[in-house]
């Protein structure tokens, strides 16, 4: 049944507290409602048709919704949960926050693949031609990417360097190539490694004539789409690459999260610097000033770190699902605004 078709049976089956109404001011609240929820025309336009005044039909179709003569039904896909994803937005104060049904089969496992196809949907909303869009590397990013469908005209950067430049082909750096070839603009991959032995081997790589190519976007980056990391196993990129000891040297420093290669303790503070100096990534203040970062993340064991990146100020909009979101909107005291894009550290 369309919506036409309902709104019309509720005017002539509705309740008994409807049927109060004579029926003929039954068949006019009807026809009254029709016109304005079904076919957009406004008050005074009615008012016209009908030959009274617009307080009148105010009056009308106010009486129609209180005595169930229309319903009014707010429906998005069933993947989506647009009461927590409004909630969310607003204890974070983002700019755009998009939950996703947690797969029953898989509610631990983070990052789930359904993430980074509506992921793929909401950059379709957010890119506009002419922009420069930024994928920093990730399963997530890449399950996006993999699930574009369209984007209008735009150049798309690659921020960060891969985590295994030997599987390039199947990661951030194929994630570029197929969002250009989607928009039709020009790619700017970084084939490189994301993490490197020391600061001098990183510094003589950004010099390297096509990453250098990238690294001279990172300023016009419009649009940014990035991954969050957890401090443990399987869950963090940086994590993974590093060795024991050196894991244990930032744990110490309380490191919660990761993004982008930047570590952050579970205020949204920055810790760790010094590991930047040997990743191929975009910087933490380019982050800041990009004007829509989105970030996709999910899964309960990420929720902590995704806490925690969100209250760094870097990331504008979440993509996340519901096992993240009912511990987010949970989590110790409300953070600030992340529209609010001052730096934690104060510096």
């Amino acid at each position: 049944m369309n919506s036409s078709e309902e709104i019309a049976v509720s005017g002539m089956s509705a309740g008994r507290s409807a049927m109060r109404m004579g029926p003929a001011e039954l068949v006019q609240a009807a026809a009254m409602a029709r016109r304005f929820y079904l076919e957009g025309k406004s008050k005074i336009q009615i008012a016209e048709e009908f030959g009274v005044s617009r307080f009148k039909v105010a009056r009308v179709l106010e009486t129609a919704l209180e005595r169930d003569l229309v319903r009014i039904e707010i429906r998005v896909p069933a993947e989506l949960d647009a009461e927590r994803s409004d909630a969310l937005r607003a204890r974070y104060g983002l700019r755009h926050a998009v939950v996703v049904e947690s797969p029953a089969e898989a509610e631990e496992t983070p990052d789930p693949e359904n993430l980074g196809e509506v992921a793929a949907d909401l950059l379709g909303e957010l890119v506009n031609e002419g922009d420069v869009l930024g994928l920093a590397w990730g399963r997530s990013t890449i399950h996006m990417a993999a699930a574009l469908d369209r984007l209008p005209p735009c150049t798309v950067v690659q921020l960060t360097g891969v985590y295994d430049a030997g599987t390039a082909e199947r990661g951030s750096v194929e994630a570029v190539r197929r969002a250009a070839q989607v928009s039709g603009g020009d790619a700017h991959p970084i084939y490189a490694p994301m993490l490197l032995p020391d600061a001098a081997t990183a510094a003589a790589l950004r010099h390297q004539t096509g990453i250098a190519r990238a690294f001279e976007y990172f300023d016009k980056v419009t649009v940014a789409c990035v991954s969050i990391g957890s401090w443990e196993p399987g869950i963090s990129t940086v994590h993974d690459m590093l060795s024991d000891e050196e894991r244990a040297h930032y744990a110490s420093l309380g490191v919660a999260a990761e993004m982008s290669a930047h570590l952050f303790d579970a205020e949204g503070r920055r810790v760790g610097r010094d590991l930047g100096e040997r990743c191929i990534t975009v910087k933490a203040d380019q982050l800041r000033r990009i004007p829509e970062v989105v970030a996709i993340a999910g899964g309960a064991r990420k929720a902590a770190a995704i806490d925690a990146v969100l209250r760094s100020g870097l990331v504008t909009s979440l993509v996340t699902d519901t096992s993240a979101a009912d511990v987010l909107m949970t989590a110790g005291t409300t953070p600030k605004s992340a529209l609010n894009r001052s730096d934690p550290d104060g510096q």
